[in-house]
C-alpha cells in the first residue's frame, strides 16, 4: 500500500482516457480521468493509508461501471445479469451493489421493462409459452410479481392458445406423417411441451390439427368436448 506524496500523474500512452500516478517518484497505480476527477488527485497531495483506500476503491467501481455499461450496450439485461456479470468479474460484493443501484437509479437498468421486453420479444419471435417464459425470466433474477406482470399485461389466455396452435402449425408438416394418433400426439404433443405450452391448452390443437391431416381417422375418445 503505497503512502507518500503524488510527484508526477502522466498519461498512458495506450489509452488516453487513463493515467499513472507516481508516488515518490514511483508508479503506484493506474486510474481512469474519471477517478482522477472523482479524487481530485493532483500532483503534491499526500496519501495516507485512508486515501490510497478511497482511491483504490474508487477506481475499481469505476472500472465495474465501465464493464456494466458496455454490457448493457451490448444488449438488454436485467439487474441480476448485470451482477452476476460484476461478481464473475472479480469485483466485491459491495462495488456490485453500489453500481447496480446507480444503474438504477439513471433508468439503465429496468427490470419491470427487461421482463416486458422479453415477453413481447420471445413470443413475436420465439413463440414460448407462458411456462417456458416464468422459467427463462426466474433464470434472469426477475421478481415473480415482475414476471406476472410482464405476462398478463402483454397477452390474454386467448392468445396464449393462437400462440400455441401458430407455433404446431409452424412444424406441423414434421410431424404429418406420424404412422398413428399417439405417436402424432407424443412427438407434437413433446414439442409444444418444450416450448413451454401448458398441456390442457395442448391437447385441442393436436386433435383438431390430427383431423386436418387424418379426417379419416376417428379420435373421438380424445378430443373432449372438441
Amino acid at each position: 500500500m503505497p503512502v507518500g506524496t503524488v510527484t508526477a500523474i502522466r498519461q498512458q500512452h495506450n489509452d488516453p482516457q487513463r493515467v499513472n500516478i507516481f508516488i515518490d517518484n514511483e508508479f503506484a497505480i493506474g486510474i481512469s480521468l474519471n477517478t482522477l476527477a472523482r479524487t481530485r488527485l493532483a500532483v503534491g497531495v499526500y496519501l495516507d493509508e485512508q486515501s490510497w483506500a478511497q482511491l483504490v476503491a474508487c477506481e475499481q467501481a469505476d472500472q465495474a461501471m465501465q464493464q456494466a455499461l458496455r454490457q448493457i450496450e451490448r444488449r438488454a439485461r436485467s439487474s441480476y445479469e448485470v451482477y452476476r456479470f460484476l461478481q464473475r468479474k472479480g469485483f466485491s460484493e459491495e462495488i456490485c451493489t453500489q453500481i447496480i443501484t446507480r444503474l438504477q437509479e439513471l433508468g439503465l437498468l429496468n427490470d419491470a421493462d427487461f421482463a416486458s421486453r422479453w415477453v413481447a420479444q420471445r413470443r413475436a419471435l420465439s413463440r414460448r409459452g407462458e411456462q417456458a417464459l416464468r422459467a427463462e425470466l426466474r433464470q434472469k433474477g426477475i421478481d415473480p410479481a415482475l414476471i406476472e406482470s410482464a405476462l398478463s399485461s402483454e397477452e390474454d389466455e386467448s392468445n396464449e392458445e393462437t400462440r400455441a396452435e401458430m407455433a404446431a402449425r409452424a412444424v406441423l408438416s414434421r410431424y404429418a406423417a406420424s404412422p398413428d394418433w399417439n405417436t402424432f400426439q407424443r412427438r407434437l404433443g413433446g414439442y409444444l411441451l418444450r416450448r413451454g405450452f401448458a398441456i390442457d391448452l395442448i391437447r385441442p390443437i393436436l386433435v383438431r390439427l390430427w383431423r386436418e391431416v387424418r379426417p379419416a381417422d376417428d379420435v373421438s375418445d380424445y378430443a373432449d368436448d372438441n
